[in-house]
């Protein structure tokens, strides 16, 4: 009796940490876009990144918090080379060119892809229903921005945005398949690893390196780095702490609804009938995707006797990785 109490506590505060993400990372969109508007594209994700990682380092020192060493420290690493370097450049760069409707449905496939990612590497099993759930929201995604598919957007910005929604699926398999680590620990390595890559990217790229001028940039810098880093990065770790990579990936194709419902917000116009719409249809498919079923459990590794298993270093805590 007891641990189903406990389980189903976790599920509460799980959910909840997920709804928070969805909330505030939804937000994130438009505080990009605002970002984008005066820094080049690596250059403020750089900035951004440096800013969340000073603060993570605070908090690591500050806990005292012990780093993880060899395997364990590959998690971190790995981390932060495919959730902040490499999916920060690929859709950073897409988005310079892409118009908001198709980077919305190619990043809609990340909870296809990452179903996909985890079944050919044999971390969860196949499920019809996952597969149909990812199917039908992203469908939905189609029907929000269908009047926007029609722009002529380059291949090329297509092409990095559909690697970003790959290396953002491949992010939460690698996560799990590591030992878990503090979450502060984890986004400390990560941003650090981040910025030490997309700062060569930025400068080869010829990108003019300038701190913020207007006000706005800044206020939208700054909500990237606290809300939109530090406490985003945190929660998705906390949740896939728990749910699967599968499951976890479908708050991906909620955070587009939060994004159109602050915008439209802050213009003062109400929703359209394609929004209304397809918002029912994407939250349908994540039901049917995510939370009608139990996620199958992961094939149990075969460990050979006498082999040593790689220790869980500091668990994250109950209760807390868009754009």
């Amino acid at each position: 009796m007891a641990n189903r109490y406990d389980t189903l506590l976790k599920d509460r505060a799980t959910l909840a940490a997920a709804a928070a993400m969805i909330l505030v990372g939804g937000v994130n969109a438009v505080a990009v876009r605002a970002s984008n508007a005066e820094l080049a594209p690596f250059w403020g994700a750089a900035l951004r990144l440096a800013g969340a990682g000073i603060i993570f380092w605070v908090l690591v020192i500050g806990r005292r918090t012990a780093l993880p060493r060899g395997r364990a420290l590959l998690g971190p690493l790995a981390y932060g080379v495919l959730a902040f370097a490499l999916s920060y450049a690929f859709i950073y760069y897409g988005l310079k060119e892409a118009h908001a409707g198709p980077a919305m449905v190619i990043l809609a496939l990340v909870p296809l892809l990452t179903i996909l990612l985890a079944v050919a590497q044999r971390q969860e099993r196949f499920s019809a229903r996952g597969l149909a759930g990812a199917l039908v929201a992203a469908g939905g995604i189609a029907i929000v921005f269908g009047d926007q598919l029609g722009g002529s957007t380059p291949l090329v910005s297509l092409l990095a945005l559909l690697i970003g929604a790959a290396v953002i699926a491949e992010t939460g398999i690698v996560v799990k398949w590591f030992p878990r680590t503090d979450p502060f620990v984890m986004n400390a390595v990560g941003t650090t690893v981040g910025v030490a890559l997309l700062l060569p990217l930025s400068l080869f790229s010829g990108e003019a390196w300038a701190l913020p001028a207007r006000v706005d940039t800044w206020l939208a810098l700054g909500y990237l780095v606290t809300f939109g880093s530090v406490v985003v990065f945190t929660l998705a770790l906390r949740v896939l702490r728990v749910w699967s990579a599968s499951t976890a990936s479908y708050q991906f194709l909620l955070m587009p609804l939060v994004t159109i419902a602050v915008a439209a917000a802050i213009v003062g116009e109400l929703p359209s009938a394609a929004f209304l719409v397809g918002a029912a249809v994407v939250v349908l498919g994540v039901y049917i995707g995510a939370f009608s079923r139990r996620p199958a459990p992961a094939p149990v590794p075969q460990v050979a006797p006498g082999a040593k298993v790689a220790p869980a270093y500091a668990v994250i805590p109950p209760p807390l990785t868009g754009c």
